[in-house]
């Protein structure tokens, strides 16, 4: 463990620099830059909001501040899961030259989707500003929801980066299925309005789990018990150290197939 410590502290400037370029990639010729992390939510927001609300009837309180949590949340996932699956092959001409580990790519997707994370988490606040709502104290523990979205997500974007190299078909059936874990993850509807077999499937995603820690500290100015934590804690940790042995098992044969 102390050698793979030694190895990341080594390449960290490197780590600073993939950081870096994703996040001027993603907003290269961009006339207003990484202020569309702040407007992207926002506007979604409202149009989900319009359309749900009343078209929908969700008699959710404060639903406006529901679903731009929720949309925070699942479109961080969406776009590090993402992004994480196609760094090995994104950077296959690199990875062919020089020696570099390849874990650094994979985590510089997950980084520069964290940063965006971030500045939507500040329109959010914005929102409850704007809003008049209350900003409670309890939102000082939002870290810990947002810790946990991080590493499960990194622990799914090792397994999805391993896997790709090889098997390319992953990244389309990957599409699908995020199209699908949105539905069964209440980012637009509230849990009450689930019948009773739906209700159990979609409590028992670590999506569902996290998002709900993350609204009753920012929202609803509730702790979650203690129950509420440890569950998707153990749940992240096995995702992030078997995304870990995966792509472990697997990074050796990477070069034979990019």
């Amino acid at each position: 463990m102390t050698r793979y410590i030694e190895n990341f502290k080594k390449f960290q400037p490197l780590l600073y620099e993939l950081v870096a370029r994703d996040v001027k990639i993603k907003y290269r010729k961009s006339v207003l830059g990484v202020l569309w992390t702040l407007l992207n939510p926002l506007m979604m927001m409202i149009i989900l909001s319009i359309v749900f609300s009343n078209l929908m009837k969700f008699d959710v309180q404060n639903y406006s501040l529901y679903l731009l949590c929720g949309q925070i949340l699942f479109n961080f996932y969406n776009e590090a899961t993402s992004g994480a699956m196609t760094s090995i092959l994104g950077n296959a001409p690199l990875i062919k030259k020089v020696y570099i580990p390849k874990y650094l790519f994979v985590v510089s997707r997950i980084a520069s989707s964290s940063i965006n994370i971030l500045s939507s988490f500040c329109a959010l606040i914005l929102v409850m500003l704007f809003t008049r709502q209350e900003l409670h104290f309890t939102m000082f523990l939002v870290v810990i929801p947002l810790v946990y979205l991080i590493i499960f997500s990194m622990g799914v974007g090792l397994i999805l980066a391993a896997l790709t190299v090889k098997f390319r078909d992953i990244m389309h059936l990957y599409t699908v299925f995020l199209t699908g874990l949105m539905y069964l993850t209440p980012v637009i509807y509230p849990m009450s309005m689930l019948p009773g077999w739906v209700y159990k499937i979609v409590s028992i995603n670590p999506l569902t789990m996290i998002m709900v820690i993350f609204r009753n500290v920012v929202i609803y100015n509730t702790i979650p018990s203690v129950g509420e934590f440890i569950v998707p804690l153990i749940i992240v940790i096995v995702t992030f150290f078997l995304g870990l042995w995966v792509f472990y098992k697997q990074q050796d044969k990477f070069i034979l197939n990019l």
